[in-house]
């Protein structure tokens, strides 16, 4: 091992992002190798006030990263997965994914759930939420909200909406998990939801060899089937997909929804398969949705958006 290369790890600088980094920087130090983080601030966190699918670009939170690791500021970058488009940049190669924690969205809520019952306004910046909540509760509000978790919390405070939707596993790294909230077990995550995703340069070897150590290949494979399916329905636009693959002993279980913005619409797709049928999985029922209304529902999907 180059025992004097030391691993610059870049990151966000919000409090989740830099949780993501110190929990790849143990790993790498229980390895032997030499880490530092470095945190670059992203345009993402500074760009609030437009909604993100409005921005044209899904990769908002990994552009700065991107930038930052072509022009050779830091060597590695750590992203919760479901954040990072599903085309990496020319350069830039996944490295490792690391272990899935929680992939449940859960609702916060202010310790009165009448709401559910009648008229509610609930927030969320996701449009996969959106149109899960408004699929499930036709006669509630959904409202935007943004941020990084810590911010999106804190509007959540000084608001008079009745909940937010939130992933689960964002605020169980960093503590932020309130009493007051139920687990959405009928939402369906977006794909890679409650997995962190480490990307190197290509042509690092060193980097690549380090990171490959942490891998773990039951979420790699998963998170590639559920961002198979993303892929290959999306075709580069943002749209409210969701998609859950599961080991259960040697099967994989695979669940994936398309809906329309205002949820009235729902394509869902479900199967069970031999492990050894994983490669094409997300790509074939992603198909299967298009063939069957998907396609022009995604025509829809982008024309609004372009509004």
């Amino acid at each position: 091992m180059d025992s004097q290369k030391t691993i610059r790890i870049g990151t966000r600088d919000s409090e989740l992002a830099l949780w993501q980094a110190h929990t790849v920087q143990k790993k790498l130090n229980d390895l032997g190798y030499k880490t530092e983080i470095i945190a670059v601030k992203s345009q993402g966190d500074i760009l609030l006030d437009k909604p993100l699918y409005e921005l044209g670009i899904t990769g908002i939170f990994t552009k700065t990263l991107d930038i930052a690791m072509i022009n050779g500021q830091v060597d590695i970058a750590v992203h919760s997965m479901k954040d990072v488009p599903t085309a990496l940049p020319i350069g830039i190669v996944q490295a490792a994914v690391l272990e899935r924690a929680n992939t449940l969205d859960i609702l916060v809520h202010k310790g009165n759930l009448d709401f559910l019952e009648g008229n509610g306004t609930i927030a969320t910046g996701s449009l996969r939420r959106q149109a899960q909540w408004l699929n499930k509760y036709p006669n509630h509000k959904v409202v935007d909200l943004r941020g990084n978790v810590n911010t999106r919390m804190q509007k959540l405070k000084e608001s008079d909406w009745n909940g937010a939707v939130f992933a689960a596993a964002g605020l169980e790294r960093i503590n932020l998990k309130p009493t007051d909230f139920i687990d959405l077990d009928w939402m369906i995550p977006a794909p890679a939801q409650g997995a962190m995703l480490v990307v190197a340069m290509a042509n690092d070897e060193f980097c690549k060899e380090a990171l490959g150590q942490l891998n773990d290949l039951e979420t790699d494979i998963c998170t590639y089937i559920e961002r198979q399916f993303l892929k290959t329905l999306e075709g580069g636009c943002t749209a409210p997909i969701g998609a859950i693959a599961r080991f259960n002993e040697d099967i994989i279980e695979f669940k994936g929804v398309l809906f329309s913005l205002d949820g009235k619409q729902k394509f869902e797709v479900k199967k069970s398969v031999s492990i050894g049928e994983w490669k094409k999985l997300g790509f074939t029922l992603a198909k299967e949705i298009l063939d069957n209304g998907g396609t022009e529902l995604m025509k829809t999907i982008k024309e609004s958006l372009k509004k």
